[in-house]
Order: structure tokens, then sequence, then C-alpha cells
């Protein structure tokens, strides 16, 4: 099955709610993050991508983190964004949604500026993002309770 969807930089404050939702539906209902921890200051200084089927339900999100923001995620180095709060709704999974979100993080991180990305991903999903090109490193680590690895692509 085939759903027509676009990608875009979330820009007004309807599509940064929109966001929230699908996060809220994806990592506080199904996976039993605490709604406190899922949301942070960083939320008001991310680039936030959003995918939205053609009828208008949000499908799915994600953000990049980039400058001050980022840097307790990628040691210090400010040439590295990382991707986080990837997340794609039940019923949109399997139709290349999250790859689409990836690739407009990517992008959104090449225009300003940085040569890689890195993401902390939930270990059941590092073979998504092997296959879209990030490398693990480090050890494994729980974050919310889920066990992660983090990961980097040079762009």
């Amino acid at each position: 099955m085939s759903v027509p969807y676009t990608v875009r930089v979330a820009e007004d404050p309807a599509d940064r709610e929109a966001c929230f939702a699908v996060r809220k539906e994806v990592f506080v209902r199904e996976q039993g993050v605490a709604e406190d921890i899922e949301y942070d200051a960083h939320d008001t200084v991310a680039v936030h991508v959003l995918a939205v089927g053609e009828d208008g339900v949000p499908l799915g999100t994600g953000r990049l983190l980039h400058g001050e923001a980022a840097a307790a995620k990628t040691g210090g180095d400010a040439s590295v964004g990382s991707l986080g709060r990837l997340a794609v709704a039940r019923g949109a999974r399997g139709l290349g949604v999250g790859v689409a979100l990836v690739r407009a993080i990517e992008e959104a991180a090449r225009e300003r500026g940085l040569r890689a990305v890195d993401l902390h991903a939930q270990t059941h999903a590092l073979g998504f993002y092997e296959r879209l090109g990030y490398e693990a490193y480090g050890p494994e680590f729980p974050d919310a309770g889920i066990p992660h690895r983090a990961m980097r692509r040079d762009l």
C-alpha cells in the first residue's frame, strides 16, 4: 500500500504541534517514555521535520540539533549535528517515511554547514540506520530505560 506524503521543515506552530503529537503517540503511548522527559528545552531551538499525508494527517517527525544544543550529544564538535526524536506513526511504518525524514534532517544539517550527523539509536533500529550509512560506535547505554547505541554518518 502506498500513501502519498510530503516531508518539510516544520515552520509554524501548527507544524510543531503535529511533530509533538507524533512523538507523544510513539514515545509516550507506545514506548512508555515519561512525558516530562520526552519534551525538552532543545525543542525550542531544534530544526523539526514533519511528514504529512496528503490528507493532512501527520505521519512522522524528527529533529536536528546543531551548535551549542548538540554539543552534549556530539562530543562538543560544532561541525556535527544531532538527529533525534525520529518517530513514525504506527500506520505509516514501512512506507519509507523514516528514510525520508532522515534524509530531510541530513539536508538541513548540510544547509547549516555541518559535516556529520550523530544520533542515539534504539538498539532495535540499528539496522535501519546502518542501511542509511550510519556506523555505530561506543558501548550500549540506556536512555529512558531503552537500550541505545551512538551512531554517526559523515555528510
